[in-house]
């Protein structure tokens, strides 16, 4: 059921009597277009599909396509003639492990699945183990239905048997379809850990793992930290940030991103995982991954620092205190529009802080920036920088405010009343309102930019919007501070009567303040 953008600002944004808790912002909000972009985050389910066939198993692939399955179901099932069950089930495998449309569902109804769990505890035949666990890997990789079928015929136990096996590629294969078992959801997360996946997975990372075997379990790692919905259980985190404290300095560039990623998901549990990532040491190896060589750690660095800076103002306090900011430069200028708009929602979670917090922004530099994205970035990224103008509207001291103001915020920041996006006037409406309040006896000053840059004129046309906050906001900042104007329109000097004028080149030359 979709919510009321208004409504549901209600909940996210300050407003004069609510604290800093309600104003910073999650994710939820903001990461749903992110999200859309599967590729720079870790799959949730993997299918084993070699890189390349032999000539031979190509031919293989071919010859299998008018096979009878039930005969080959029937083969994998005899005990009797382990090679001709070997083969069988090295077949199977090969169909589920197909590039174009594996045929799961027409196996799963011939009844493979409890053969091949079977196959499973067959310690006398390492090589049927792996076959059949390769084939299972792949089942367990499809629909949330066939990953749940895979379970109920009783694979997880074996699963976790073969976590212990002393051949590597049967322990790499069980740690990979656990992998995709987690990786459905929090339903069979859970029952994977309560069975005792973790201790065992973590016990790999070691030195002389080989390379592809510790991308799997680093994967699988991510997957455990995945859900927040509910969040892993509290013992899990705990016995995984250890892990993720080495893994976070590994050379492997794709272990160490999905170590990002499992840090990013654990951040966005709530202040209270917030503050266990804190208490585990990690962050300070975090920050320097916002300047990583590579984009795909920049962003997950970004969106884990991100979350970090949701929690409480202490929370957040520790971010800073590693030199986050001097990163962010940077970051707002960045290439990849993406991580232009994590950067701002980021400076909109630490403007939404205590005044220290947001002189810290302020002194690193960083308001021409947000402005700059404000008038020239994507729309997206303009929404999170209103955002940032406005909760430092609400935060901010006078002076900050006054700062911020002779950056040149107000043209681009009335700009974006015009849009269709009724969340984002009323974050602006909110900004100008705070900022004409805080203006005391200036007001006419910003009363003037406003007037000068067109907002007058939207913020007029608003008084006529369908959504009531709107108009009734937008009425308010008419008659509190342009009434007068409007009242006295038949009483305005004639052009060579020497009226105010507001000149931003004079504004220029003697800076606003209040």
């Amino acid at each position: 059921m979709a919510t009321d953008p208004a409504k549901h600002r209600m909940h996210v944004f300050k407003n004069t009597g609510k604290d800093v808790d309600e104003m910073r912002r999650r994710r939820n909000e903001v990461t749903v277009e992110l999200r859309k972009n599967k590729r720079e985050e870790t799959l949730q389910k993997r299918r084993n599909v070699p890189a390349s066939y032999s000539t031979d198993e190509d031919d293989l692939d071919r010859n299998l396509a008018p096979i009878d399955l039930e005969d080959l179901v029937m083969k994998a099932a005899n005990m009797e003639n382990p090679e001709m069950q070997i083969t069988a089930v090295q077949q199977c495998r090969k169909l589920l492990s197909s590039d174009k449309n594996p045929p799961i569902d027409d196996l799963i109804k011939t009844g493979i699945l409890p053969i091949l769990v079977q196959c499973l505890s067959r310690v006398d035949n390492p090589t049927l183990q792996f076959e059949a666990a390769w084939a299972l890997t792949n089942i367990a990789s499809g629909t949330s239905a066939q990953t749940n079928k895979v379970v109920h015929a009783g694979a997880v136990p074996l699963f976790l048997q073969l976590l212990m096996s002393p051949h590597e590629n049967v322990c790499e294969q069980a740690v990979w379809a656990l992998g995709n078992i987690i990786g459905d959801g929090p339903v069979l997360r859970d029952l994977v850990v309560e069975l005792g996946v973790v201790r065992p997975l973590l016990s790999f990372i070691k030195p002389e793992i080989p390379i592809s075997f510790l991308r799997n379990v680093t994967w699988v790692i991510v997957n455990l930290c995945r859900s927040k919905d509910p969040p892993p259980p509290v013992k899990t985190i705990q016995e995984i940030l250890p892990a993720l404290n080495v893994l976070i300095t590994h050379s492997d560039l794709n272990i160490l991103v999905d170590t990002v990623w499992a840090i990013s998901y654990l951040t966005d549990g709530g202040n209270e995982q917030i503050q266990m990532v804190i208490d585990s040491g990690i962050v300070p190896k975090l920050i320097p991954l916002l300047s990583h060589k590579e984009v795909k750690t920049q962003t997950a660095a970004l969106r884990a620092v991100g979350n970090i800076v949701t929690g409480t103002d202490e929370q957040t306090q520790v971010v800073l205190n590693c030199d986050a900011l001097s990163h962010f430069p940077a970051l707002l200028s960045h290439p990849k529009e993406k991580i232009c708009k994590e950067a701002v929602w980021f400076l909109s979670n630490i403007t939404a802080g205590n005044k220290q917090q947001v002189q810290a922004v302020i002194d690193a530099g960083l308001l021409p920036k947000i402005v700059e994205n404000l008038s020239k970035g994507e729309f997206q990224t303009q929404k999170e920088a209103a955002w940032a103008v406005s909760n430092l509207s609400i935060s901010g001291t006078k002076d900050q405010v006054a700062t911020l103001i002779n950056c040149g915020v107000i043209p681009p920041f009335c700009n974006l009343l015009a849009c269709k996006d009724t969340q984002v006037i009323n974050v602006v409406l909110d900004g100008l309102s705070n900022m004409l309040k805080m203006a005391g006896d200036n007001v006419d000053q910003v009363a003037n930019m406003i007037e000068q840059c067109g907002g007058i004129d939207k913020i007029e046309e608003l008084q006529g919007h369908e959504k009531v906050e709107i108009y009734k906001m937008a009425y308010d900042i008419i008659e509190q501070y342009f009434a007068d104007e409007e009242e006295d329109a038949t009483l305005v000097p004639a052009a060579a009567d020497a009226g105010f004028q507001f000149d931003p080149a004079a504004a220029q030359r003697d800076p606003f303040r209040f």
